[in-house]
């Protein structure tokens, strides 16, 4: 029997080879499922949620789950469903984590993940209470059909809270107590390999994440905390054409979270109803508050913003 040569069949790069030509970032929507972003404003599409469950209740110490006080667990489900109803509300598709097995910080999104045009860099969050919440949050991931192009390793802590889009083209990155040297260098590399600068900055000591001390609700307006936003940040964000607006009351901001938003569309932002004072300013900035209760779930010391893992913005 005579065999005729494979060199030029299409599994060797001959007739009919069918080149790959579009970038991870054009398959997203095709290939990959939907997601990604490059800024913090323009209008949110989808977010990923855990609805808290028995988990938050089974510590007898708060302190050692990483809470400030106790929590009523029925307070605070109806309060998350209230924050995931006014989503739905604003158009928003909300999808849920469904973890096996979660910790009591499960529900605290934003630190699992940071979204890329390209997907997702999945984080490696700091404490030893939440080793392993990353786990879930790469199946629930997957499942949706986002890539993770990058997972940090090694000795590297990353959490998502602590990285934010300046531009298309720039991303802050603050170090501190959850994201350590290692972890900013590799999230740094993944995102240098984007053609995306990042701009490192140190945290103040006794702070938690970058996302505690800047919001961005739109492409010239940022929102940031007196006294915790490092001078590097506040020239970065100038320099790039953001009117920084300081928030005016501290204490609204540390009890309330009254800067612990999420951007729903430019000067549109969901926000803790117990800040009067704070949202009156936003408001004379021409940004438009959607308010939900959550001094239930404030207790377990994150806001909106924390339980909000965003996937997808326009």
């Amino acid at each position: 029997m005579t065999k005729t040569t494979s060199f030029n069949k299409a599994a060797y790069g001959g007739e009919g080879w069918q080149p790959r030509t579009l970038s991870l970032a054009e398959e997203m929507g095709s290939v990959w499922g939907s997601g990604g972003i490059c800024n913090e404003w323009s209008r949110l599409t989808a977010v990923l949620l855990h609805h808290p469950g028995p988990e938050l209740t089974t510590s007898t110490d708060p302190n050692a789950a990483l809470m400030l006080e106790p929590l009523d667990l029925t307070r605070a489900q109806a309060q998350h469903e209230a924050i995931a109803q006014a989503y739905r509300d604003a158009g928003v598709t909300v999808y849920y984590l469904n973890a096996e097995r979660p910790s009591p910080n499960q529900m605290f999104m934003a630190d699992l993940f940071f979204m890329t045009p390209e997907g997702a860099v999945l984080a490696r969050p700091a404490s030893s209470v939440r080793a392993g919440e990353e786990r879930q949050a790469a199946h629930r991931l997957a499942d949706l059909g986002i890539p993770i192009v990058r997972s940090v390793s090694g000795y590297g802590t990353f959490e998502g809270a602590d990285a934010m889009w300046l531009d298309e083209q720039t991303v802050i990155l603050g170090r501190g107590l959850r994201t350590n040297d290692e972890g900013a260098v590799q999230v740094t590399a993944v995102l240098n390999q984007m053609g995306v600068q990042v701009i490192q900055v140190d945290l103040p000591y006794g702070t938690m994440h970058l996302m505690g001390m800047l919001r961005l609700v739109d492409r010239d307006l940022a929102l940031a905390w007196p006294h915790r936003l490092v001078h590097r940040g506040v020239e970065m964000l100038r320099e790039r054409g953001y009117e920084v607006a300081f928030i005016p009351d501290a204490a609204e901001a540390e009890w309330g979270h009254a800067l612990n938003v999420v951007t729903l569309a430019p000067r549109r932002v969901l926000m803790t109803a117990h800040a009067p004072v704070t949202q009156a300013f936003y408001e004379s900035l021409g940004i438009t508050c959607q308010t939900v209760e959550i001094d239930e779930l404030v207790k377990a010391a994150g806001a909106i913003g924390c339980l909000t893992g965003v996937l997808m913005r326009e």
